[in-house]
């Protein structure tokens, strides 16, 4: 099992300046379930976003895969994705330190 990161943007950046449309907020939201569902089985161990609002803010998720082949099906298929609203990058990423005590879910 190795670990891959998938970097996010918006397609249409004023998505996020200017607000989203009805479509892109029930595609978010099916991103967002497919995440924590994904997560809830182990598979994403890290989700989030930047919180600027210009066309530099992403979002990145850290996953496990068995394979290069796998990790691009995984992120394939995230609902963002296949709407159109986000793009994707992947890449191979390697978790070198992490936290047991970040309070997750403290915003």
């Amino acid at each position: 099992m190795a670990e891959f990161l998938y970097k996010i943007q918006p397609t249409r950046p004023e998505m996020l300046s200017e607000g989203s449309t009805p479509e892109e907020d029930e595609i978010v939201s099916q991103h967002f379930y497919w995440l924590k569902e994904n997560s809830d089985k182990g598979i994403v161990l890290l989700a989030g976003r930047t919180q600027n609002t210009d066309p530099s803010s992403f979002g990145i998720v850290i996953f496990r895969a068995e394979s290069d082949q796998a990790a691009q099906e995984f992120a394939a298929q995230d609902p963002a994705v296949i709407g159109g609203v986000f793009s994707c990058e992947l890449y191979p990423y390697r978790v070198a330190l992490l936290s047991q005590t970040y309070p997750v879910g403290n915003a």
